[in-house]
């Protein structure tokens, strides 16, 4: 499955037509949610007057069939305009809720994983995104230039489609839905696409790289290529956003508790702070889509480190810094392009300590403070730069492995923890991995073990 991104040209008739089809869905999603929280409380008040389980009100399945057998049955109360737009508006938005109850529910089980997700919230006109989805009617391309879909027809796009349209002539892709959305005042519709790709081969299928993620320098690689910069895109406009940013705040905005609209020059000032916003985040995609290409189609192995980056950025000195280098994207995208061209991705453990370890002797420091950019190892002498030692050591834990050597950890998950385990008898005392403490002749007057069998 691959997704093709196209902008579109939409004429002002057009755009209402998209904006009514938004519309129906956030209403859809929004009446379901009120629908299914009205069976919560109405349950959840029959059990606090001490109704039996068997007494109940039914409970309301959250299953997108259920909700829109529900929904047609109520249409035409609640929407008496629901023929102007597709059904596929209505289902889209059905489609949401049913999904963000399943996760709901998920996370209160303990099924999913991660942070707790809450009970599905209202859709509101101006928190939620613009966008709505078509999986049946007519979608297709017409030309290079123009795409076709449900009851909004032929609406021009902004650049050719032919990457897509050569494909879909060829028989090797098959369009499997349609997803228009609006950002920064631009409509884009995006294709969901079955496609047939023939078999690549990297450039180099044998060669290995360390590609080692910073926020001074984006990437250092272990073979000696120059550095990729980083160019901080969002420290670069943090200038023009402030002064956007202080126009929008003396206009008059808009204001929920007294319902007061906002006037037009503040939605004029709005939309150039917003664009760019929208500016600096495809100056970011495009310059690690081109990163990312460069690797997948050169290397048969490509190897990173498995980053924290959800800690990361909990930093308030390197929050901003972590976000504008875009750490998570550049993964997720080496995932699946290395796939695609035959290659490979390793992820070194997080717990691997690719920068404190010497590439020439192996010799692993105990601390090594961010601050410290050269890595000077006292058993070898090497002297090199921090982030070039750490791209190396990251190559040769691949090589190793692909050598035929086996798991290259003792624990299976791709690194050894350097920092020993806690005891679990003795407060701020530390066992070394491997060795077994004995308890007779130990002593606590400072703290540490001083006999280890």
């Amino acid at each position: 499955m691959q997704a093709y991104r196209f902008a579109l040209d939409p004429t002002p008739r057009q755009v209402g037509a998209l904006l009514r089809h938004v519309g129906a869905a956030r209403v859809a999603f929004s009446w379901g949610q009120a629908v299914v929280k009205a069976n919560l409380g109405q349950r959840e008040a029959e059990r606090s007057y001490g109704v039996s389980e068997g007494e109940l009100t039914l409970a309301l399945s959250w299953s997108m069939y259920s909700l829109r057998k529900a929904w047609n049955q109520a249409k035409g109360e609640v929407a008496p305009w629901w023929a102007k737009c597709s059904k596929e508006a209505y289902a889209a938005g059905l489609d949401r809720l049913a999904t963000s109850l399943k996760n709901f529910s998920d996370s209160t089980s303990g099924k999913r994983k991660g942070p707790r997700v809450g009970f599905p919230r209202f859709k509101s006109k101006r928190r939620s995104a613009p966008s709505v989805r078509f999986t049946t009617g007519t979608i297709r391309l017409e030309g290079r230039t123009y795409v076709v879909l449900p009851v909004l027809g032929r609406i021009k796009t902004h650049e050719s489609t032919r990457k897509l349209a050569r494909r879909l002539e060829a028989g090797t892709a098959r369009i499997m839905s349609a997803t228009v959305r609006c950002e920064a005042g631009r409509w884009f519709v995006s294709f969901t696409v079955e496609v047939e790709r023939e078999a690549r081969t990297p450039a180099r299928p044998d060669a290995v790289i360390g590609v080692d993620l910073g926020v001074k320098t984006l990437a250092v690689f272990s073979d000696g290529r120059p550095a990729a910069q980083n160019p901080q895109h969002y420290k670069t406009a943090r200038q023009k956003l402030r002064r956007l940013s202080r126009t929008v705040s003396r206009r008059q905005g808009p204001d929920r508790r007294t319902g007061r609209r906002p006037s037009n020059r503040w939605r004029r000032a709005d939309a150039q702070r917003n664009k760019v916003h929208h500016q600096v985040t495809a100056l970011r995609r495009d310059k690690i889509h081109k990163l990312t290409t460069g690797l997948a189609r050169e290397y048969g192995t490509v190897v990173v480190e498995d980053l924290n980056v959800a800690g990361m950025v909990k930093n308030r000195r390197l929050a901003r810094a972590v976000a504008d280098a875009g750490f998570g994207e550049i993964r997720r995208q080496l995932a699946y392009r290395t796939v695609w061209n035959g290659g490979h991705l390793e992820v070194a453990d997080r717990w691997f300590p690719s920068s404190k370890t010497c590439s020439s002797c192996g010799t692993v420091k105990t601390k090594l403070p961010l601050r410290v950019r050269t890595y000077v190892c006292e058993t070898c002498g090497l002297v090199l730069d921090r982030d070039e030692n750490a791209a190396l050591n990251l190559a040769a834990l691949v090589k190793r492995h692909v050598a035929g050597s086996g798991p290259e950890t003792r624990n299976g998950r791709g690194a050894d923890r350097k920092t020993p385990p806690r005891c679990r008898w003795h407060r701020n005392v530390y066992l070394a991995r491997d060795l077994i403490p004995v308890r007779q002749g130990l002593s606590s007057s400072n703290g540490r073990i001083t006999e280890i069998r």
